[in-house]
């Protein structure tokens, strides 16, 4: 049978451990994520969510796991926030990495019409693109000019569309393309 005592108390040394560790790379990581940028969190592309996990991750393991030095999760969190900077540099200097590291934005509904090619590709439902457009306190699906998925997972609504419309430049269904993410 196992000791109870010592599953429940293995001595004052693992505690000063776990209070200075998680005290330490707490401190560490949130100067780190100040310093990284708003982006490193802000929005949950896939790549934001792995990052953001694998942030928690090492943040737990650096506090419960006795076998992981402070310095360790610095290193983990360093070199995790560095990727994340890197990537996102990359991809605002070389628009062909955009569509590598973020999905394209896609056309759901156009002057009225649902898309349902482009709908069940993203397994969107109809109901997903009335709930945006009541968000944006429309009533009638066909007075709206598009509905698009964006990256993140958002929907923008737009309710009229004009044949200059600068902001759907990256949505190839409007004759767009990831050329228009180039930096000017």
């Amino acid at each position: 049978m196992p000791d109870v005592g010592h599953i429940l108390f293995q001595g004052w040394t693992p505690l000063l451990r776990t209070a200075i560790g998680t005290t330490v790379t707490y401190v560490a990581l949130v100067v780190l994520l100040r310093i990284a940028g708003p982006r490193t969190l802000a929005k949950w592309y896939a790549f934001d969510l792995i990052v953001t996990v694998a942030l928690g991750s090492t943040f737990a393991n650096s506090v419960l796991s006795g076998n992981i030095s402070v310095a360790q999760s610095l290193v983990g969190f360093i070199i995790l926030i560095g990727l994340q900077f890197i990537i996102a540099f990359a991809v605002a200097q070389w628009s062909q990495l955009r569509v590598v590291v973020n999905p394209q934005p896609t056309l759901l509904l156009h002057q009225g019409r649902f898309v349902h090619e482009a709908m069940r590709s993203q397994r969107v439902a109809e109901a997903d693109v009335r709930a945006a457009v009541r968000q944006h306190g429309i009533d009638r699906v066909e007075d709206v000019g598009a509905v698009v998925l964006e990256a993140d997972g958002t929907f923008s609504v737009i309710r009229q569309l004009r044949s200059d419309a600068t902001a759907l430049a990256d949505i190839p269904e409007l004759g767009g393309s990831n050329s228009a993410n180039r930096p000017d």
